[in-house]
């Protein structure tokens, strides 16, 4: 038993890292939920047109996470060697990185925004109009670009202080930002206070503002407390990298950022197959995966404890105990999941009463949360041994554990049966999600053998 839980001293550590974490992520998805629900107030038609729009940010978002990570690894590893000049390099990787990824996403967004979001509605459903559908996600795109400005600098700078163990600032800035979307929403959508109704505009417009709100408080804090993170000392002294550490960056790094990109504009083509059988299952997967997403903020926020945590040991060459602490905090990650899957399974049908829509995309919602409920537990497992071949720099493992596992088997799974059988949404979903044991199998032979192991700043 001593292999897999740890002392008290042990989770005292954790529960520093990672209480920060699980309540931005908790307050964020719960204010996240909140939005959906007052989009959905409002019409099917508004709250399918935002949820296409969301699966379209959700692959940009993923590009930013996936861009920063590479040079985060070595941000973990360089502050677990104590060494801030470091750390000051890799911060500059991410800030232009980021900056390169926010235009290009303008970019496409802008000129093509509208096809993107064809490609989400195959199907005319009765009594709901596909027309009114586009126009919502192309009026609620439309504000939501202004938006990838503060998200790309926030992502950026949050990261970096994770990762040097200053998790509680983007906490804060978080749910400042997340209970400021939350008021905005309630009056810009509906009209409140004199306000005027402005619906899916409103909501996107409350976004934008609460993101730039955030990023204001991330990136005065760190500038006012250079003591605290000397990183920032002088980080825009010049923009100078060694060319060196670049050259580690994009060998690590390069291998990351396809995977979060390739993975998410795999998710987004599974739920485009999943709109196959009609939008009233685009509605039905808004909801699912909305509800969904507060119940997996556990597995999302023991991910980025491991990737900090390990990193750090790594960096300082305590090799066995980082895979004596990683063990342990799989094990909590699981254990924690197994718990919040019960209770979300339990509530499910109760979750999409919430919602202003027809009784089948309720019922539909429900199924698909039973079945995520299930799951969750294995996804906790996924993440957290994700994360472990991460914080070695076995990026290139973890693209084909990832990214390549979603494009060659999930996806071509979910392309056979809905292309050219009639199976039914719930039976094809769920055929989908058991592709995953294949790749618990795969993670549990790699943790095994240990091969993430690796000090990069030596």
């Amino acid at each position: 038993m001593n292999r897999f839980f740890g002392d008290k001293k042990f989770y005292k550590n954790v529960m520093r890292i990672a209480i920060p974490i699980i309540i931005q992520n908790m307050i964020t998805n719960f204010v996240g939920l909140l939005d959906n629900i007052m989009v959905g107030r409002i019409g099917t038609e508004q709250m399918t047109g935002v949820s296409i729009v969301n699966q379209l940010m959700f692959v940009f978002n993923l590009a930013i996470f996936g861009a920063i990570s590479g040079p985060g690894i070595f941000t973990a590893q360089y502050y677990g060697k104590r060494d801030h000049e470091g750390v000051r390099a890799t911060m500059r990787f991410k800030l232009i990185i980021a900056t390169l990824i926010m235009i290009a996403g303008a970019l496409i967004f802008y000129f093509q925004g509208g096809t993107l979001i064809r490609l989400f509605m195959t199907e005319t459903e009765a009594g709901l109009d596909l027309e009114a559908t586009f126009g919502y996600a192309k009026d609620y795109l439309a504000v939501m670009i202004v938006g990838l400005i503060p998200f790309a600098f926030a992502n950026a700078y949050s990261g970096t202080l994770r990762e040097t163990d200053q998790t509680t600032i983007p906490m804060i800035a978080g749910i400042t930002a997340t209970l400021l979307n939350l008021t905005l929403n309630y009056v810009l959508i509906f009209g409140h206070f004199g306000a005027p109704k402005m619906g899916v505009v409103g909501a996107a417009l409350a976004t934008v503002i609460a993101r730039f709100v955030e990023s204001l408080i991330i990136i005065i804090w760190t500038h006012t407390h250079t003591h605290i993170v000397p990183f920032a000392k002088g980080l825009y002294r010049s923009l100078s990298i060694p060319g060196e550490l670049v050259k580690k960056i994009l060998y690590r790094g390069t291998p990351l950022f396809l995977n979060e990109f390739l993975w998410s504009m795999g998710m987004s083509s599974l739920t485009q197959r999943y709109s196959t059988r009609g939008l009233d299952v685009v509605a039905a997967v808004n909801i699912s995966n909305t509800i969904f997403n507060l119940f997996n903020v556990m597995v999302i926020s023991m991910g980025s404890v491991v990737a900090i945590i390990v990193g750090n040991l790594l960096g300082a060459s305590k090799n066995d105990e980082a895979v004596d602490t990683d063990r342990k905090l799989i094990t909590l990650s699981v254990v924690a999941c197994a718990f919040f899957g019960l209770i979300e399974g339990a509530f499910a049908p109760l979750f999409p009463e919430l919602y202003n829509t027809k009784p089948e995309i309720k019922a539909l919602a429900a199924n698909l949360l039973r079945i995520n409920a299930v799951c969750l537990p294995v996804h906790a497992f996924l993440n957290s041994a994700y994360f472990t071949m991460r914080s070695g720099g076995k990026t290139l493992i973890t693209f084909l554990f990832d990214s390549v596992f979603v494009i060659a088997v999930s996806f071509p799974l979910a392309y056979v049966l809905s292309a050219f059988t009639q199976m039914p949404i719930i039976p094809l979903y769920i055929c989908v999600q058991l592709a995953d044991l294949l790749k618990v199998a795969l993670g549990a032979v790699l943790l095994k053998k240990r091969i993430w192991i690796h000090n990069l700043v030596e």
